[in-house]
């Protein structure tokens, strides 16, 4: 396991879903993510509600800096999703550190992996231990009809 950094000074991590401020969270993905743009709020809602959910946040105000959610069975298998951090606090080293402190958290549950996709975040996820699939040509994917056409082979 690869150590990532801590937190800067002035930023908690917490896994208790009952801090995330479910609006902010809903307004970054929806807005800003390219991979969630438009997402309505029913559906992100669900997401959260069937997830581990994770936040980091500003230990003077409580605001909620960052956001990720764990999709898992708690045996074998976690998927890492909807990582965001606000446009404010980046640069910092929040993301790796978050990173860091989710995959920690993971560590007891004994998965034989955690999977995640990025189209821009590489450098952040491979300083918390991640790389590319092995086998990439062993991996598939369902798509619904209307979404197929929106991932060109």
């Amino acid at each position: 396991m690869t150590d990532a950094p801590g937190l800067p000074d002035g930023y908690e991590f917490s896994a208790d879903p009952a801090r995330v401020d479910a609006d902010r969270v809903h307004g970054w993905l929806s807005t800003d993510a390219y991979w969630a743009i438009g997402r309505p709020r029913g559906t992100h809602d669900a997401a959260m509600a069937a997830s581990l959910n994770f936040g980091v946040y500003e230990r003077a105000s409580g605001e909620q800096v960052a956001y990720a959610r764990v999709v898992t069975d708690t045996a074998t298998f976690a998927w890492l999703a909807d990582v965001y951090v606000d446009p404010s606090v980046r640069g910092k080293g929040v993301g790796t550190a978050f990173v860091g402190r989710i995959r920690d958290h993971l560590g007891p549950f004994g998965l034989r992996r955690i999977l995640l996709a990025t189209q821009d975040a590489q450098g952040v996820y491979e300083k918390a231990g991640f790389r590319p699939l092995d086998r990439p040509e062993q991996w598939m994917v369902h798509l619904p009809v209307e979404q197929a056409s929106a991932y060109p082979r």
